[in-house]
């Protein structure tokens, strides 16, 4: 048995950075802010000269204008397609703000009131009836009180009605407890308190928001990653720190990286880099299934031979990523191997292409 968590919070993984730079930092800050506006983007952007790694790959005003909206007394949206670091970005923002990204709501059909606001203790509820030591803050109201920024996952997952619990929160930043009275009827939100919500409106499931709702929220659209050689130094770079943590001593094949970036970039898109028309998949092709898939084909090839994972095991792999969604994604992909396949000489290509087609049959 081993202690080692999988994924510490951001604020543990960069804690030294996270000290650095507020030690460092002299300048004007919001009320209720550990870094500056500065210090922030440059914790999540980096600084080469500073000593601070880039951990999110994006447009940088994009995360000027969310710090900016978290300064101000409306709540930011996160939207976009799955696998596009929403999620990391959210961390990423609340652990430079407020040190802490664990002020965290995950949406979806069967979240309740009770999770994002309080809940009680119903042993010492009966024996002693409604009181602040019978209380179980939730989130929001640990947010509010703390002067911490709080994090809402998938909210559109969400039943409209446990959506719009958020609305008095957003606007009047009170959080009211008929139950108690006197000071302890009435949260009220300290400096530094705001709300980070991620929503996507492409997995089945989602609600739509409320126009009341909306207008608590600045919207900020976050894309996928336009540059080609951006994205596969992202998808190395991550699956080789996942092949790390799991134990994999050996180094990734580059060629498996660049082939399934082409690969993922083309069925997304729906064209290959020359700009022929290709089928698009169902499934989402993102980058961040690009870097589990990586992951998973080097934990094959390591586990199972003692290498760092082929082409045959990402073909292996494949198929369980390209067909979540609709079962003629199976003939999109294969149709596309074929046709991409037969137009590149590249051994990584050709060895794609006959795996598949033995994986696949006649």
């Amino acid at each position: 048995m081993t202690s080692r968590v999988q994924r510490p919070p951001a604020e543990e993984r960069f804690a030294e950075e996270l000290a650095r730079l507020a030690e460092e930092d002299t300048g004007p800050r919001p009320p209720g802010w550990r870094l500056t506006l500065t210090s922030a983007r440059t914790f999540v952007m980096g600084d080469v000269e500073l000593g601070i790694a880039p951990k999110y790959v994006g447009n940088a005003s994009l995360v000027e204008r969310s710090l900016v909206t978290l300064a101000t007394t409306r709540g930011l949206m996160l939207v976009g397609e799955p696998g596009t670091a929403k999620s990391l970005l959210s961390e990423l923002i609340a652990a430079a703000v407020s040190g802490d990204s664990t002020l965290t709501i995950q949406g979806g059909a069967a979240t309740t009131e009770d999770q994002i606001r309080y809940s009680w203790n119903y042993a010492l509820l009966v024996a002693e009836g409604p009181s602040t030591r019978s209380m179980v803050p939730a989130p929001m109201m640990r947010g509010m009180a703390e002067g911490r920024v709080v994090r809402f996952e998938e909210v559109t997952r969400c039943p409209l009605e446990v959506q719009d619990t958020l609305l008095s929160l957003l606007s009047e930043r009170v959080l009211a407890v008929p139950e108690l009275s006197g000071d302890d009827a009435m949260v009220y939100a300290r400096e530094g308190f705001n709300v980070i919500a991620t929503a996507n409106t492409r997995d089945r499931g989602v609600n739509e928001m409320s126009a009341a709702l909306k207008r608590r929220f600045n919207f900020e659209t976050v894309h996928p990653i336009a540059d080609f050689d951006t994205e596969v130094e992202l998808v190395r770079t991550e699956s080789a720190a996942l092949l790390r943590a799991s134990g994999v001593a050996a180094e990734q094949d580059p060629a498996v990286s660049e082939l399934l970036v082409t690969l993922f970039r083309d069925l997304r898109t729906g064209f290959t880099a020359n700009g022929s028309p290709v089928e698009r998949l169902s499934s989402v092709m993102s980058t961040a299934e690009a870097v589990s898939l990586a992951h998973a084909t080097g934990i094959r090839g390591w586990f199972l031979r003692g290498d760092a994972g082929t082409v045959t095991d990402l073909a292996e792999s494949l198929a369980g990523t390209a067909t979540k969604d609709n079962s003629e994604d199976a003939a999109r992909l294969r149709r596309y191997i074929e046709k991409v396949g037969s137009q590149r000489t590249s051994a990584a290509w050709q060895e794609l292409r006959r795996a598949h087609a033995r994986l696949t049959g006649p």
